[in-house]
């Protein structure tokens, strides 16, 4: 099988409808509640109508929480708070139902879905739907050597396409995407650096559970080091996430742009995903078009990733858990702001001239008979 080029998703992706975007704005218009009183909600809503190819905009019925687990070699190094290898621990309490993301996704009725690509346990300790698409056991340790193979790259690559096949196939209509892992942050912060072009101490953040100081001097000068390895191949995104990604980032890339492909729109998560994103971004321009940024987890590397895609945060409540959980407090606000885009009454004039409007376009052209009419006077 050859490589997967990541060059066909540049022609692949378009954007959101914008005449669809402009019919919403223009029906939020007319109705009773003035235009900006809802604040953000309106763009959220005119937003998901253009996703979605609909006006009035249709309510969210299937979503999805996705989150991409796998352990990554520079834990090792003390970089987390979290001890190396400890990716398994966090998986289970996800599908156990303990984990804040699932407390969250229980009470808004929302499905979680995990997907192993390198946790550092045996397949045998988690459930075989969490662990088929697997690419290997742990990412390499990617100060010093490359997080995976290129064969290895691009099976991720392929298992987040094949992933986000898989919900679009199933009827999922809007995903949370998130991450479960350990050292991910320290990955996140290398890919964000080395395509902005910044600093490690600038996307140096303290991770989901904060680390100290000592521990954040570690995880800078780890952060420096994969940056120098990460540069030279800055021209290819699919070695740039061998050399300093790993198996959950690369898959979280395939599965975003695949998503925009299928044009299912995604709320991002913390830095791991808004990472992922910039690559992907990278790759085909017109794809960000179709993500929101549920939230702001106060990781420097998110928000400069964020900026470079102009995608502002939906929420600044200082999530800093991970795990989907942020983002997923976002859903809500989609979904109200779809209730009110599709359901609010539309001043009564404007209403009378939209319904004008709509049986001119029905009634025959002038000086035609109806056709009734002319048989009848034939005979």
């Amino acid at each position: 099988m050859s490589r997967i080029d990541l060059d066909d998703f540049t022609d692949l992706i378009e954007r959101p409808d914008g005449g669809v975007r402009r019919d919403a704005e223009a029906r939020r218009e007319r109705q009773i509640v003035p235009p900006g009183a809802l604040g953000r909600l309106d763009e959220l809503g005119e937003w998901l109508a253009a996703a979605q190819g609909a006006v009035p905009v249709r309510p969210v019925e299937q979503p999805r929480v996705v989150l991409f687990a796998g352990d990554h070699g520079v834990a090792g190094l003390g970089v987390s708070a979290r001890p190396a290898g400890g990716a398994r621990q966090l998986v289970r309490a996800v599908l156990e139902g303990a984990s804040p993301v699932a407390v969250l996704a229980r009470r808004f009725d929302v499905p979680v879905r995990v997907v192993d690509m390198a946790v550092d346990c045996d397949p045998a300790d988690l459930p075989q739907d969490v662990v088929r698409h697997r690419v290997r056991r742990g990412s390499g340790r990617i100060d010093i050597e490359d997080a995976l193979t290129p064969d290895e790259a691009d099976a991720a690559l392929r298992a987040g396409v094949a992933v986000a096949d898989e919900e679009a196939d199933s009827g999922t209509d809007l995903v949370v995407l998130g991450d479960v892992s350990v050292g991910g942050t320290t990955a996140a912060a290398v890919l964000v650096a080395a395509l902005c072009g910044t600093d490690a101490s600038v996307v140096t953040g303290r991770g989901g559970l904060a680390i100290d100081d000592l521990a954040w001097m570690r995880k800078c000068a780890a952060i420096r080091d994969a940056l120098r390895r990460a540069r030279p191949v800055l021209g290819d995104q699919v070695q740039l996430l061998a050399t300093v990604g790993g198996a959950d980032l690369a898959a979280m890339t395939g599965f975003l742009l695949q998503c925009a492909v299928r044009k299912v729109p995604v709320i991002l998560d913390g830095v791991v995903a808004a990472a992922c994103a910039l690559v992907a971004q990278r790759v085909a321009f017109r794809a960000p078009d179709w993500w929101l940024a549920g939230h702001d987890s106060g990781e420097p590397g998110q928000a400069k990733a964020l900026d470079r895609m102009a995608l502002e945060p939906v929420l600044r409540q200082g999530v800093k858990v991970g795990e989907g959980a942020g983002a997923l407090l976002a859903l809500p606000l989609v979904r109200a702001a779809a209730a009110l885009a599709a359901e609010l009454p539309q001043k009564p004039q404007e209403k009378e001239e939209a319904e004008e409007k709509e049986h001119d376009g029905e009634r025959e052209p002038a000086g035609k008979e109806p056709e009734g009419e002319q048989a009848q006077q034939s005979e």
